[in-house]
């Protein structure tokens, strides 16, 4: 009779910082499956060249932001709120990663995730021009693939003034959070605004703010994409976003091996609706029904989510960013996100493989299920 198959353990070290809570969240979600938790390997360590990796770890790589001391190591600023410095970071970033995965291979572990694939993920150009080759339906940008590169506020300029690019966002090809992004709006007599978390000082550092702000000065806003435009810039179409209750409403879909386990809506008054910058989480019974009411199919825009993380099949998991258009009707996807699981209490659709299930429960079950192995044999 052939043995029965045995489990291994889903996941045997993290690479994260130790006690941030998505380290706690994802340690919780493996004893709740009744796992033992995780060693826990510092981004601190693995910066400094001092990680080691184990025989037959699973390692997990967790986000890197929200340290100090790590993002001096990644960026080479002494205030974490400054929004310059994404190429540096982006490099040491993709350095870090690699040393990770050869560390892992050297020791006859196993790393949950692609390093090639996390490289596109988060290059905001990289990854439209991904998601525009395999039919995933994303917004026009005039900077994708091999377009020339926005080197400054002239050329920004120029590209407003083309047909259908009155109202653009500007991004940080390698940031997050919406980290330096605008949105920015021409009008007639030359008006100009942008909309964005940036705060530009007086001697012209910019930095993240929680306060999102607008700017109608053209010299303010040039000034502003002048200081990020060396670190790459993604350009896109602003699309009329669907509204809920008055507030601009998008959508936060994580897929987890593939399946589409988790959405949550999220609204806000003005275009941006990270939740940390003031957006709230709206009504996702609602969204159903508005998607309903137009004709078109929730179902439909799960899918299209699978697509997206189809892109990417070595990413064990991926948080997409839907943009609803006005009505319900069409959607397309704004951005993918590596690290985009970090939603404390939402429970997995009533419909998916995660029925009842946080984010880190359900990746903790998708390792398990992947990490399944024959038992050896009886001597």
């Amino acid at each position: 009779m052939s043995p029965a198959p045995v489990a291994a353990p889903p996941c045997t070290a993290i690479v994260g910082h130790p006690g941030h809570r998505r380290v706690t969240l994802f340690q919780a979600a493996l004893r709740a499956a009744g796992h033992p938790p995780a060693r826990v390997v510092p981004w601190a360590r693995v910066l400094a060249g001092t990680a080691r990796f184990r025989d037959g770890d699973a390692v997990r790589i967790e986000s890197p932001g929200e340290d100090r001391p790590t993002d001096l190591l990644l960026r080479g600023v002494t205030d974490p709120t400054r929004v310059e410095g994404g190429a540096r970071w982006y490099r040491s970033f993709l350095a870090a990663v690699e040393g990770i995965a050869h560390g892992v291979r050297a020791a006859g572990g196993t790393l949950l995730g692609e390093p090639a694939e996390l490289a596109v993920l988060f290059d905001k150009r990289q990854c439209h021009a991904a998601l525009d080759r395999a039919g995933v339906p994303v917004p026009p940008s005039p900077t994708s693939g091999a377009a020339a590169p926005v080197r400054g506020w002239p050329d920004l300029r120029a590209l407003l003034a083309r047909p259908g690019l009155r109202r653009v966002f500007v991004k940080p090809a390698h940031g997050s959070s919406a980290s330096g992004v605008m949105a920015v709006e021409t009008g007639a007599g030359g008006r100009i605004r942008a909309t964005t978390s940036v705060e530009r000082t007086s001697g012209g550092a910019l930095h993240n703010s929680l306060r999102v702000r607008r700017y109608e000065d053209e010299r303010t806003i040039g000034a502003i994409t002048d200081a990020l435009a060396p670190d790459g810039l993604h350009v896109e179409r602003w699309l009329p976003k669907a509204s809920q209750h008055g507030r601009s409403a998008d959508l936060r879909v994580v897929a987890v091996a593939g399946r589409a386990t988790h959405a949550v809506v999220r609204t806000a008054a003005g275009p941006l609706t990270n939740l940390h910058l003031g957006g709230a989480r709206g009504d996702l019974d609602e969204v159903r029904a508005a998607v309903a009411a137009a004709g078109a199919s929730f179902d439909g825009l799960l899918r299209m989510c699978e697509a997206t993380a189809a892109v990417f099949p070595g990413t064990p998991c991926v948080g997409v960013d839907v943009l609803p258009a006005t009505g319900w009707r069409r959607f397309t996807v704004g951005e993918v996100n590596a690290f985009g699981d970090l939603l404390p209490g939402l429970t997995g659709l009533p419909e998916g493989p995660a029925a009842g299930a946080d984010t880190y429960a359900a990746q903790v079950a998708a390792y398990a299920r992947s990490r399944t192995a024959p038992a050896p044999a009886r001597p």
